[in-house]
């Protein structure tokens, strides 16, 4: 019989995180079926021996390669029965039923293609990750004058935040995140799946972009709440910062076009040397801000032109003990 969702969990060196995960899956579940795929991106740990010894019952996959996280969860969906699929960070921790209560509000409000929950830090507050607004010229704006940094959670200044919403309302936004994505399957194949030009960052909200042209309406359920220990992608904050960023280039470069791509280049650039200045000066009057942006605008050829480059930056990340893909 066909599993109501499959479960798709991309790892890369993610033992630290693997097993909490799947027990929390395995454990809060109740009426909804489901299936477990773990796609495992070569890792160098033992994340595909604790799947493989400790949870018998998920489905392994271990490719030739690392497929990245667009890439592998594409190569999961393929061998994914449900109704619905929903992806998961490995670095989550699914509490109360989150995984029944999201499949249950996408049959009881069908037409919104992607489905998102609340994300929660450790200590029970809210981390806001599951849902962003679109990128566009105003908020790349905002972000290249400062704004967005000096009126963090402005519904007007930091628009992709989406203001001071603590995501515990039932509302349509411009992105669902990949750290916890529900769709029909029927729709994802309708889409087809994420695009593999995004090899970690940047595909969620590309996706979502696709959703809204297919005339859909990505939604949260704020009863579908998990834990998400964001932040553990890579080793340094440039790694991330190098990674986040040539996403939002990709973003830019695959979806826009002539002046407005142009421009919109232009201004998140600038946002980042306006930071770097920032930082310059603060080290100069002896505060040592821990911040990577000098050199993100320092090695900023490296992610201006989106995963085009996308391996300057991947041969700069260590592969031991890092998750690879916890979504920021």
């Amino acid at each position: 019989m066909q599993p109501d969702v499959s479960v798709i969990i991309v790892t890369y060196n993610s033992e630290k995180d693997i097993r909490a995960c799947l027990e929390s899956v395995l454990k809060e579940r109740d009426h909804v079926t489901q299936e477990v795929i773990v796609l495992d991106n070569q890792s160098s740990d033992r994340t595909a021996s604790i799947v493989r010894e400790e949870f018998s019952g998920v489905k392994l996959i271990i490719p030739n390669k690392n497929l990245g996280f667009a890439g592998g969860n594409n190569e999961a969906a393929r061998h994914a029965a449900g109704e619905f699929l929903l992806l998961l960070n490995p670095d989550t921790i699914i509490l109360r039923n989150a995984i029944d209560r999201v499949v249950d509000f996408a049959r009881a409000h069908p037409g919104h293609g992607l489905y998102g929950g609340r994300t929660l830090k450790v200590d029970g507050s809210l981390e806001p990750s599951s849902c962003w607004g679109l990128p566009g010229l105003w908020s790349l704006t905002m972000f290249a004058t400062g704004l967005s940094t000096l009126f963090r959670q402005h519904s007007v200044f930091d628009p992709e935040s989406l203001g001071p919403w603590e995501r515990n309302s039932v509302r349509e936004v411009g992105v669902i995140t990949g750290c916890f994505l529900l769709t029909k399957s029927t729709f994802w194949k309708q889409l087809g799946g994420f695009d593999e030009r995004f090899f970690m960052y940047g595909e969620d909200t590309e996706l979502s972009l696709r959703c809204r042209q297919a005339g859909h309406r990505p939604i949260i359920c704020p009863d579908a709440e998990l834990i998400h220990a964001i932040g553990q992608s890579s080793s340094l904050p440039i790694h991330k910062a190098l990674l986040l960023h040539a996403g939002k280039a990709e973003y830019i470069r695959c979806r826009w076009s002539g002046i407005s791509k142009a421009l919109a280049l232009t201004l998140l650039a600038a946002g980042v040397r306006l930071r770097a200045l920032g930082t310059q000066a603060a080290r100069a009057l002896g505060r040592s801000p821990s911040s990577p942006w000098v050199e993100l605008w320092l090695r900023r050829k490296e992610w201006i032109g989106g995963y085009e480059t996308k391996s300057k930056v991947l041969n700069h990340l260590k592969p031991s003990g890092e998750n690879l893909r916890a979504k920021a």
